[in-house]
C-alpha cells in the first residue's frame, strides 16, 4: 500500500520541472513493477490542477533556409491596447534615420557589402529584436533575418503570437561583414549611434538581445551569453533580454528550451499569451 503525501504548492517554473521530471521516472519504475494506479487525496488533486506548468517549447524545427516574406504594407501591424501616444515619434524618426545613414562609407565594411540592411517591422512596436549583423542573405535582399536564422527567428515570433509585422528586427551592424566573420570593435563603433537613434524612435517596452555581440554591445560588457542570458537587465531604462543568437540554435539545438524559457519571461513581461 502506497503511502498517501500531500505535495505542496510551488510556484517555481525550474523546480516544478524538475519535480515533473522526477515524478516522470517514479511513475516508469512504477509502472514496470506492476503497479496501474494511484490513489490522490482530493485536496492533493486540487493543489496540482493549481500549477502552472512550464509551457513547453514550440516546434522550433527549421527545414530548410526559405527567405522570410515580404512585409506586406498594406496590413496595419497589430496595435497594442496600452495607449502609445507617449511612445517615439516611431515611423517619421525613423525616416530620418535611414536618411541621415545614407549610403554609409564610415567603415570599411562599405566597401564589401551589397546592401544596408536598416531594420523593419512596426515603427511603433512594443518589442524590439537586435541581433549581431546581416549575412549573405540579409545582404542580398536587403532585409534582417531572412534566411535559415531568420526563419528561426520567425517561429520564434509566431509562437508568441505575434508576427514579423508586430515587431522591429534590427541589428547592431548594417552591412556583412566578409565571410560573417565577427563584427570589428571600430565597425560597432560606427554603426551603434544609427541603432541608438532607431531605438529612441520606436521606443519599445522591451528589447531581446539576441547573441553575444548584441547583448555584450548594448549592456556594455564582457559577460559571455551564457552568463547574460535568463533575466532582464536595463538598457536606456528599456528591460532588455539576453538570449541565444536563432543561428546559434541551429547548431545547438539543445539550447532552444533555454532560449524559449528566455521568450516566455518577455511574453510574461508584455502581458502575452501563448496561442493554444
Amino acid at each position: 500500500m502506497l503511502k498517501q503525501t500531500v505535495v505542496p504548492p510551488l510556484n517555481n517554473s525550474d523546480a516544478i520541472a524538475n519535480l515533473l521530471d522526477r515524478m516522470k521516472g517514479t511513475l516508469r519504475f512504477l509502472a514496470d513493477s506492476g503497479v496501474s494506479g494511484l490513489h490522490c487525496r482530493p485536496e492533493t488533486v486540487e493543489i496540482v490542477k493549481s500549477w502552472q506548468r512550464p509551457l513547453p517549447p514550440p516546434d522550433l524545427e527549421v527545414p530548410g533556409a526559405v527567405a522570410s516574406p515580404p512585409l506586406d504594407d498594406e496590413k496595419q501591424p497589430a496595435q497594442p491596447a496600452a495607449d502609445r501616444k507617449s511612445r517615439g515619434a516611431g515611423g517619421a524618426d525613423l525616416d530620418a534615420v535611414r536618411r541621415d545613414l545614407g549610403d554609409c562609407t564610415r567603415c570599411p565594411l562599405s566597401q564589401t557589402r551589397t546592401t544596408i540592411v536598416f531594420g523593419e517591422g512596426n515603427p511603433r512596436a512594443r518589442l524590439l529584436f537586435v541581433g549581431e549583423g546581416p549575412g549573405r542573405d540579409e545582404d542580398i535582399q536587403g532585409r534582417p533575418f531572412v534566411g535559415a536564422a531568420g526563419q528561426l527567428l520567425t517561429k520564434i515570433i509566431q509562437a508568441m503570437g505575434l508576427t514579423r509585422r508586430d515587431v522591429y528586427i534590427a541589428n547592431i551592424i548594417k552591412c556583412r561583414p566578409p565571410q560573417n566573420r565577427n563584427p570589428r570593435p571600430e565597425e560597432i563603433e560606427a554603426c551603434c549611434p544609427f541603432l541608438q537613434r532607431q531605438i529612441d524612435a520606436i521606443a519599445p517596452e522591451v528589447i531581446c538581445a539576441l547573441g553575444k555581440f548584441a547583448a555584450q554591445t548594448l549592456l556594455q560588457t564582457n559577460q559571455p551569453i551564457t552568463r547574460l542570458r535568463g533575466r532582464f537587465y536595463e538598457y536606456k531604462g528599456i528591460p532588455l533580454m539576453p538570449t541565444f543568437h536563432p543561428a546559434f540554435l541551429l547548431r545547438n539545438a539543445e539550447s532552444k528550451r533555454d532560449t524559449w524559457n528566455d521568450i516566455q519571461q518577455v511574453m510574461e513581461r508584455l502581458g502575452l499569451q501563448r496561442p493554444s
